[in-house]
């Protein structure tokens, strides 16, 4: 008797990709939440943390909280391992797009742990 897995059966992980500037901060825990326009994860869910196309772990997302952009805080933004909400919000505009941003969107705060 052969053993084998239904195509049907297994449940594929989600991941969340980084750029590869982030990886330093990701694998030495001063980047703990990544901020997104949609919330892709769910809290409990484990996942695949890959930077580029490298996998570097996995992790288990500990939250997912609505915040509009205007609302980011100073914790907000280190915890997402920047050192002011200036800096955070560049680069959401460099990855989002400046468009993206000028409505003042409800963005998700996803924190995560590595395992």
């Amino acid at each position: 008797m052969e053993l084998g897995v239904c195509w049907y059966m297994v449940k594929e992980v989600k991941r969340l990709v980084f750029r590869l500037s982030y990886a330093d901060k990701i694998l030495t825990g001063k980047k703990i939440t990544t901020i997104r326009l949609k919330p892709i994860v769910k809290e409990g869910e484990i996942i695949e943390i890959y930077v580029g196309h490298a996998r570097v772990g996995r992790a288990i997302v500990k939250s997912v909280k609505p915040k509009k952009l205007s609302e980011l805080s100073i914790e907000d933004a280190m915890r997402d391992g920047f050192s002011s909400i200036n800096d955070l919000k560049k680069e959401l505009e460099k990855i989002y797009g400046r468009k993206a941003l000028l409505s003042n969107p409800t963005l998700y705060i996803i924190e995560f742990s590595l395992l």
